[in-house]
């Protein structure tokens, strides 16, 4: 039998596994970005409200946002990490001002950001709903199991999809709070609430997804199944050279 003809992990398997929920929580953290990224898309909009909040200026508020944000991401490529989460902190920073300047309303600087987070939370709930959840689209990569979990992991896929909901569900809570906040609240109200949501929604779905897969079968590492497959090859090739070679000898000794 070979490696792709195993059957996935018995879900009934003992939970306690310190080595994969290390690898899924080592998996999260590069995923999400970890305190850092989290830092790097949330420091901004604080810097923005407190700004307001202190002088009434729309530009200043928005201009030190947007020159932190480039800092943040000036500072990450001078130590050549990895970017993206800084990245999409500077442009969803740079939307928010571009909407803020262009209305003259200092609460349109979060609604791109409010935007994203519902297109999101939809994104999450359609597609568990649709038997192909995004959280395995995301996560399916860096466990080195790409799409396998659809096929020959029904417990990954349902640990997954369950993931996926909780991500859905709780963006969409989050939205509930702000939109209508957005609509009768004041601009700084409305910033501080909006400053506050960022972290602790956030945290809570990254536990939940931490606790479902940590409890799901192990992910197959269809990498290391390509290179096992490949090597095979390579050592039969290797072998058929050998046994040729060995047979041209004999009939050359006749």
């Amino acid at each position: 039998m070979t490696s792709l003809d195993k059957p996935a992990a018995d879900e009934n398997q003992d939970d306690d596994r310190p080595g994969d929920q290390a690898v899924t929580e080592a998996a999260l953290f590069e995923a999400f970005g970890g305190i850092r990224g989290l830092v790097e898309t949330t420091v901004p909009g604080l810097v923005f409200i407190t700004m307001f909040t202190i002088n009434k200026n729309i530009q200043a508020a928005a201009i030190a946002a947007l020159v932190l944000a480039g800092l943040m991401t000036v500072v990450r490529l001078a130590r050549k990490d990895t970017v993206k989460h800084a990245f999409s902190g500077i442009f969803g920073v740079g939307f928010g001002v571009v909407f803020a300047m262009m209305t003259g309303n200092a609460k349109d600087f979060y609604l791109p950001g409010m935007l994203y987070t519902l297109g999101l939370a939809l994104a999450y709930l359609v597609t568990s709903a649709a038997g192909v959840p995004l959280l395995g689209l995301v996560l399916g990569p860096v466990f080195k199991e790409n799409l396998s979990w659809r096929t020959r992991n029904p417990g990954r896929k349902r640990a997954y999809t369950k993931a996926s909901y909780a991500w859905g569900l709780i963006l969409l809570a989050k939205c509930a709070i702000l939109f209508p906040m957005y609509f009768w609240a004041d601009t700084a109200k409305f910033g501080w609430v909006t400053v506050a949501l960022k972290i602790p929604p956030f945290l809570l779905a990254v536990y939940l997804t931490w606790i479902f897969l940590a409890k799901a079968p192990a992910p197959i590492n269809v990498i290391a199944e390509m290179e096992a497959r490949e090597e095979a090859e390579e050592a039969e090739k290797a072998a058929a050279k050998e046994q040729a070679a060995a047979s041209g000898s004999g009939r050359h000794r006749r």
